[in-house]
């Protein structure tokens, strides 16, 4: 089936690059991609957002060149990658290389950034959630415009993610730049979110269905899949951690997957 956006559904894999060697790390992304996983996704951090505090851990993009040339088929990209880390034109040369080294899979994640011990830590200003935000907003069009640059180009138009619910400025930024929006919440809280997004696109002149619905999720595909079908959503992303990288729960929703989709 496809749902009312005429989208197929489709399942993320977010691993957590935290509390694991890098061996399984790569064995994780692999055995998600044998399984049939459409993305595998890592986040943004320099640390671990739970365990141990500094436990082990490895960094976003250099993952993100390696998972190029060792998968074969899955997307891949950041979830999402923190603008404050890295001056914009330098992320779209990353990406643009990245999109040559996969053969055109990388999806571009973006996200203003929250987690304060990454930037005490590495030396970066954690200044507000409003700057940060508006941060953001200056760096996608520098993004764009330094896709138009590059020499080569992308092999693709590269797909942007857009993390995030806040509902005056960052759902205001998916509806001008991005292609898919990730966000978290119950059917009710997404809901809204989903109305807001909507408006945003109105005022601009843009059709809503052009963006992809993206939610983060947990338990029993069953439990919450059919109510946010019916909201739009149509990309569903698991997540785990290291050391040991249960996939237990993404079989269950990559078995839901190809039910619905049929």
């Amino acid at each position: 089936m496809t749902t009312a956006t005429n989208r197929p559904i489709r399942i993320g894999f977010q691993l957590q690059p935290q509390h694991a060697d890098y061996d399984a790390i790569r064995r994780a992304a692999s055995e998600a991609e044998d399984l049939g996983v459409d993305i595998v996704f890592n986040w943004d951090h320099f640390y671990p957002l739970s365990g141990e505090p500094e436990g082990k851990h490895f960094e976003c993009w250099t993952i993100l060149g390696a998972w190029a040339e060792s998968t074969s088929r899955v997307e891949i990209g950041a979830l999402v990658t923190c603008n404050s880390y890295r001056n914009p034109e330098l992320v779209a040369d990353m990406a643009r290389t990245v999109d040559h080294i996969s053969g055109g899979r990388l999806i571009l994640g973006m996200g203003a950034g929250w987690f304060q011990k990454d930037y005490d830590e590495y030396g970066y200003e954690f200044g507000t959630a409003g700057g940060r935000l508006n941060d953001l907003a200056e760096a996608m069009p520098r993004i764009e415009n330094r896709f138009s640059k590059l020499n080569p180009p992308p092999t693709r138009h590269i797909p942007v993610l857009i993390g995030g619910g806040g509902e005056k400025k960052t759902l205001r930024m998916v509806a001008k730049h991005a292609d898919i929006w990730h966000s978290f919440g119950d059917p009710e809280v997404v809901a809204r979110k989903v109305s807001v997004l909507d408006q945003h696109c109105a005022d601009i002149g843009r059709d809503p269905a052009e963006i992809e619905r993206s939610i983060g999720v947990g338990g029993d595909p069953e439990d919450v899949g059919p109510a946010m079908l019916g909201l739009g959503v149509t990309l569903f992303t698991v997540g785990a951690s290291g050391p040991d990288y249960d996939l237990s729960r993404l079989r269950s929703w990559i078995a839901w997957r190809d039910k619905m989709n049929g």
